[in-house]
């Protein structure tokens, strides 16, 4: 089903495609046949030069919500020239220019609800700390940014300490909620949706697609 419906995005749903220093983004609009037409965007953010794992899913995740009527943008980062001389800090202010870029450069013109997977999660909360987010989805995120490897980040990143002052939820598997309970400031805090699957390939299955749907419904987008 999802595969079928992927494919039919490309072929109904208008898109336009567009490379900033070999950054990308696809912009998805619901298609006339649409049940209604969702006035807040949605954005799909990956990073798949830095971790191929932020990307998994989010191309059926933006074509299957513009079919549900939502404006879908996502956007796949590129690292920047000499990134393995950077810091972390250098390298997250990269990555969240680009995102800003993108997001001014399609003329969305509400905060959008931002989605966001494994070490992309980290691109989402730098981006949020300073701009209007509309909501915040992490899939899979890093209980902390001192677990994260030092291949993505090479030298220390300070724990992100923002307030979400809009819906913010997480979406992880079963056994990803023990280590999450322990460590993860957003995970502990009650006012975190907390959206469980059975195992990693239900995220991007039915079960994870239903759940995220379920979250948009009552968020209120």
């Amino acid at each position: 089903m999802l595969s079928r419906l992927l494919q039919y995005d490309f072929l109904r749903i208008g898109f336009s495609a567009s490379s900033r220093f070999s950054s990308t983004y696809i912009l998805r609009t619901p298609p006339a046949y649409a049940p209604r037409e969702v006035p807040t965007p949605l954005v799909f953010l990956s990073a798949s030069e830095w971790d191929e794992k932020s990307q998994h899913g989010m191309r059926t995740f933006a074509s299957m919500f513009a079919e549900r009527g939502y404006t879908s943008l996502e956007i796949d980062i590129a690292l920047p020239q000499n990134h393995a001389q950077s810091t972390s800090e250098v390298l997250m202010q990269h990555m969240e220019s680009e995102l800003l870029s993108h997001v001014r450069l399609c003329g969305i013109p509400f905060p959008p609800v931002i989605f966001a997977r494994a070490a992309g999660s980290l691109i989402a909360q730098t981006y949020i700390s300073s701009h209007p987010a509309s909501g915040l989805l992490l899939i899979s995120p890093a209980t902390s940014n001192k677990t994260v490897p030092s291949s993505l980040l090479p030298t220390p990143l300070r724990e992100f300490d923002f307030e979400p002052q809009f819906p913010c939820g997480i979406m992880c598997t079963q056994q990803e909620t023990g280590l999450l309970a322990k460590e993860n400031r957003l995970w502990q805090d009650s006012n975190v949706d907390k959206l469980v699957v059975k195992d990693e390939r239900s995220i991007t299955r039915q079960e994870g697609f239903v759940k995220i749907e379920q979250w948009l419904d009552e968020i209120g987008i």
